[in-house]
Protein backbone atom coordinates (compact mmCIF):
# COMPACT_ATOMS: atom_id res chain seq x y z
CA UNK A 1 0.00 0.00 0.00
CA UNK A 2 1.57 3.20 -1.14
CA UNK A 3 1.85 6.10 1.66
CA UNK A 4 1.08 9.93 1.00
CA UNK A 5 2.71 12.46 3.38
CA UNK A 6 0.07 15.11 3.65
CA UNK A 7 2.64 18.21 4.28
CA UNK A 8 0.01 20.76 5.76
CA UNK A 9 -0.38 22.85 9.45
CA UNK A 10 -4.07 23.16 9.41
CA UNK A 11 -5.46 20.18 11.37
CA UNK A 12 -9.12 20.07 9.84
CA UNK A 13 -7.71 19.82 6.44
CA UNK A 14 -5.01 17.18 7.32
CA UNK A 15 -7.80 15.33 8.44
CA UNK A 16 -10.34 15.66 5.85
CA UNK A 17 -7.74 14.33 3.08
CA UNK A 18 -6.17 11.66 5.36
CA UNK A 19 -9.71 9.93 5.95
CA UNK A 20 -10.01 10.83 2.01
CA UNK A 21 -7.06 9.14 1.12
CA UNK A 22 -7.31 5.89 3.66
CA UNK A 23 -10.73 5.57 2.09
CA UNK A 24 -9.39 5.25 -1.35
CA UNK A 25 -6.81 2.77 -0.63
CA UNK A 26 -3.44 4.75 0.69
CA UNK A 27 -1.78 5.33 3.73
CA UNK A 28 -1.10 8.39 4.98
CA UNK A 29 1.22 10.51 7.12
CA UNK A 30 1.18 13.82 8.36
CA UNK A 31 3.41 16.38 8.45
CA UNK A 32 3.03 20.04 10.35
CA UNK A 33 5.80 21.67 8.08
CA UNK A 34 8.60 21.45 5.37
CA UNK A 35 11.08 20.49 8.24
CA UNK A 36 9.06 17.70 9.50
CA UNK A 37 8.41 16.23 6.16
CA UNK A 38 11.88 16.51 5.27
CA UNK A 39 12.47 14.76 8.45
CA UNK A 40 9.96 11.67 7.59
CA UNK A 41 10.97 11.26 3.20
CA UNK A 42 14.31 10.87 4.96
CA UNK A 43 13.54 8.04 6.81
CA UNK A 44 10.51 6.60 5.14
CA UNK A 45 9.10 5.46 1.71
CA UNK A 46 6.49 7.97 0.35
CA UNK A 47 5.26 7.57 -2.70
CA UNK A 48 3.69 11.51 -3.42
CA UNK A 49 3.47 14.37 -1.03
CA UNK A 50 0.84 16.32 -0.71
CA UNK A 51 2.31 19.79 0.36
CA UNK A 52 0.45 22.91 1.55
CA UNK A 53 2.20 26.39 0.81
CA UNK A 54 1.93 28.98 4.02
CA UNK A 55 3.37 26.65 6.20
CA UNK A 56 5.81 27.54 9.82
CA UNK A 57 9.43 27.13 9.99
CA UNK A 58 10.12 25.75 5.64
CA UNK A 59 6.94 26.93 3.65
CA UNK A 60 6.26 24.79 0.29
CA UNK A 61 8.28 26.13 -2.28
CA UNK A 62 11.49 26.11 0.47
CA UNK A 63 10.36 21.80 0.94
CA UNK A 64 10.18 21.23 -2.84
CA UNK A 65 13.04 23.33 -3.22
CA UNK A 66 15.37 21.39 -1.09
CA UNK A 67 13.91 18.37 -2.20
CA UNK A 68 14.87 18.63 -5.54
CA UNK A 69 18.43 19.86 -4.30
CA UNK A 70 18.53 16.50 -2.48
CA UNK A 71 17.67 14.47 -5.92
CA UNK A 72 14.66 13.00 -4.17
CA UNK A 73 11.99 12.56 -7.31
CA UNK A 74 9.03 11.41 -5.17
CA UNK A 75 6.12 13.64 -7.12
CA UNK A 76 4.53 16.53 -5.16
CA UNK A 77 1.49 17.92 -5.68
CA UNK A 78 1.31 21.70 -4.38
CA UNK A 79 -2.19 22.17 -2.55
CA UNK A 80 -2.67 25.81 -1.71
CA UNK A 81 -4.95 29.08 -1.34
CA UNK A 82 -2.39 30.80 -3.35
CA UNK A 83 -3.71 30.85 -7.04
CA UNK A 84 -2.09 33.74 -8.65
CA UNK A 85 -0.51 32.90 -11.93
CA UNK A 86 2.82 33.84 -10.72
CA UNK A 87 2.65 31.87 -7.83
CA UNK A 88 1.91 28.99 -9.58
CA UNK A 89 4.90 29.56 -12.24
CA UNK A 90 7.09 29.64 -8.72
CA UNK A 91 5.98 26.59 -7.79
CA UNK A 92 6.91 24.85 -10.68
CA UNK A 93 10.11 26.21 -11.04
CA UNK A 94 11.32 25.34 -8.13
CA UNK A 95 9.82 21.56 -8.98
CA UNK A 96 7.05 20.69 -8.31
CA UNK A 97 4.57 18.33 -10.46
CA UNK A 98 1.78 19.12 -10.12
CA UNK A 99 -0.66 21.89 -8.69
CA UNK A 100 -4.06 22.83 -7.45
CA UNK A 101 -5.80 25.55 -5.12
CA UNK A 102 -8.12 25.29 -2.56
CA UNK A 103 -10.55 24.41 -1.46
CA UNK A 104 -10.27 21.08 -3.29
CA UNK A 105 -12.25 18.97 -4.79
CA UNK A 106 -11.19 15.39 -3.32
CA UNK A 107 -12.06 13.39 -6.39
CA UNK A 108 -9.93 15.06 -8.42
CA UNK A 109 -7.14 15.56 -6.34
CA UNK A 110 -7.38 11.46 -5.91
CA UNK A 111 -7.63 11.53 -10.19
CA UNK A 112 -4.30 13.77 -9.96
CA UNK A 113 -2.28 11.84 -7.52
CA UNK A 114 -3.19 8.19 -9.43
CA UNK A 115 -1.84 9.90 -12.33
CA UNK A 116 1.34 11.55 -10.72
CA UNK A 117 1.71 8.32 -9.36
CA UNK A 118 1.54 6.04 -12.68
CA UNK A 119 3.97 8.35 -14.35
CA UNK A 120 6.22 8.01 -11.90
CA UNK A 121 6.51 4.38 -11.92
CA UNK A 122 7.25 4.77 -15.79
CA UNK A 123 9.79 6.82 -14.86
CA UNK A 124 11.00 5.10 -12.02
CA UNK A 125 12.40 2.02 -14.79
CA UNK A 126 14.70 4.29 -16.24
CA UNK A 127 15.83 2.47 -19.39
CA UNK A 128 14.42 -0.67 -21.57
CA UNK A 129 16.66 -2.76 -23.48
CA UNK A 130 15.69 -4.15 -26.53
CA UNK A 131 18.51 -6.39 -28.28
CA UNK A 132 20.69 -3.75 -28.89
CA UNK A 133 18.65 -0.89 -28.55
CA UNK A 134 18.84 1.24 -25.26
CA UNK A 135 15.71 3.63 -24.48
CA UNK A 136 17.28 5.94 -21.69
CA UNK A 137 14.68 8.23 -19.73
CA UNK A 138 17.77 9.90 -18.19
CA UNK A 139 18.79 11.44 -21.76
CA UNK A 140 15.36 11.32 -23.06
CA UNK A 141 17.08 8.66 -25.86
CA UNK A 142 17.25 6.26 -28.05
CA UNK A 143 20.58 4.39 -28.65
CA UNK A 144 21.37 1.46 -31.08
CA UNK A 145 25.59 1.09 -32.04
CA UNK A 146 26.65 4.32 -32.72
CA UNK A 147 23.20 5.80 -33.84
CA UNK A 148 21.99 8.15 -31.25
CA UNK A 149 17.97 9.63 -31.49
CA UNK A 150 17.19 12.58 -29.11
CA UNK A 151 13.28 12.65 -28.68
CA UNK A 152 11.25 15.50 -27.27
CA UNK A 153 9.86 14.91 -23.93
CA UNK A 154 6.13 14.36 -24.65
CA UNK A 155 7.16 12.23 -27.65
CA UNK A 156 10.00 10.03 -25.37
CA UNK A 157 7.36 8.99 -22.66
CA UNK A 158 4.76 8.30 -25.50
CA UNK A 159 7.24 5.58 -26.46
CA UNK A 160 8.45 5.06 -23.19
CA UNK A 161 5.07 4.32 -21.73
CA UNK A 162 4.14 1.69 -24.85
CA UNK A 163 7.27 0.18 -24.28
CA UNK A 164 6.57 -0.85 -20.71
CA UNK A 165 3.82 -2.17 -21.13
CA UNK A 166 4.13 -4.61 -24.19
CA UNK A 167 1.27 -5.93 -25.81
CA UNK A 168 -1.40 -3.80 -23.63
CA UNK A 169 -3.67 -1.35 -25.00
CA UNK A 170 -3.87 2.55 -23.57
CA UNK A 171 -7.09 4.54 -24.81
CA UNK A 172 -5.80 8.14 -26.34
CA UNK A 173 -7.37 9.35 -22.89
CA UNK A 174 -4.94 6.58 -20.52
CA UNK A 175 -2.62 8.37 -22.65
CA UNK A 176 -3.43 12.32 -22.39
CA UNK A 177 -3.93 11.66 -18.67
CA UNK A 178 -0.57 9.85 -18.02
CA UNK A 179 1.63 11.55 -20.38
CA UNK A 180 0.03 15.35 -20.73
CA UNK A 181 -1.21 14.96 -17.30
CA UNK A 182 -5.26 14.98 -15.39
CA UNK A 183 -5.88 18.80 -16.37
CA UNK A 184 -4.22 19.13 -19.15
CA UNK A 185 -5.99 20.89 -22.63
CA UNK A 186 -4.80 18.52 -24.80
CA UNK A 187 -7.31 16.30 -27.37
CA UNK A 188 -6.77 12.96 -29.00
CA UNK A 189 -5.24 14.32 -32.44
CA UNK A 190 -2.11 15.66 -30.37
CA UNK A 191 -1.58 11.75 -29.86
CA UNK A 192 -2.47 10.87 -32.90
CA UNK A 193 -0.22 13.74 -33.84
CA UNK A 194 3.27 12.24 -31.87
CA UNK A 195 2.47 8.95 -31.98
CA UNK A 196 2.64 9.51 -36.29
CA UNK A 197 5.82 11.15 -35.15
CA UNK A 198 7.77 8.88 -33.67
CA UNK A 199 6.87 6.11 -36.54
CA UNK A 200 8.76 8.23 -39.12
CA UNK A 201 11.80 8.79 -36.63
CA UNK A 202 11.70 5.83 -35.63
CA UNK A 203 10.86 3.61 -39.06
CA UNK A 204 13.97 1.49 -39.22
CA UNK A 205 13.43 0.15 -36.08
CA UNK A 206 12.98 -3.44 -36.54
CA UNK A 207 13.21 -4.19 -32.50
CA UNK A 208 9.44 -2.96 -31.58
CA UNK A 209 6.52 -1.28 -33.15
CA UNK A 210 3.54 0.66 -32.50
CA UNK A 211 0.25 -0.37 -33.21
CA UNK A 212 -2.74 1.40 -33.76
CA UNK A 213 -6.14 -0.32 -32.43
CA UNK A 214 -8.91 0.60 -34.43
CA UNK A 215 -11.72 2.04 -31.75
CA UNK A 216 -9.29 1.46 -28.90
CA UNK A 217 -5.91 3.41 -29.03
CA UNK A 218 -2.27 1.77 -28.83
CA UNK A 219 -0.08 -0.66 -28.01
CA UNK A 220 3.39 -1.80 -28.51
CA UNK A 221 5.18 -5.38 -29.82
CA UNK A 222 8.79 -5.98 -29.09
CA UNK A 223 10.09 -8.30 -31.40
CA UNK A 224 13.06 -9.61 -29.39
Amino acid sequence: METILIVEDDPHTQELMSIYLRNNGFQTMIAHNGTQALTIIDQQTIALALVDIMMPEMDGYQLTEALRQANYQLPILMVTAKETPSEKKKGFLVGTDDYMTKPVDQEEMLLRIRALLRRSKIMAKNRITLGEVTIDADYLQIRKGQEIIHLPQKEFFLLFKLLSYPGKIFTRLQLMDDIWGYDSQTDAKTVNVHINRLREKLAHFTEFTIITVRGLGYKAERHL
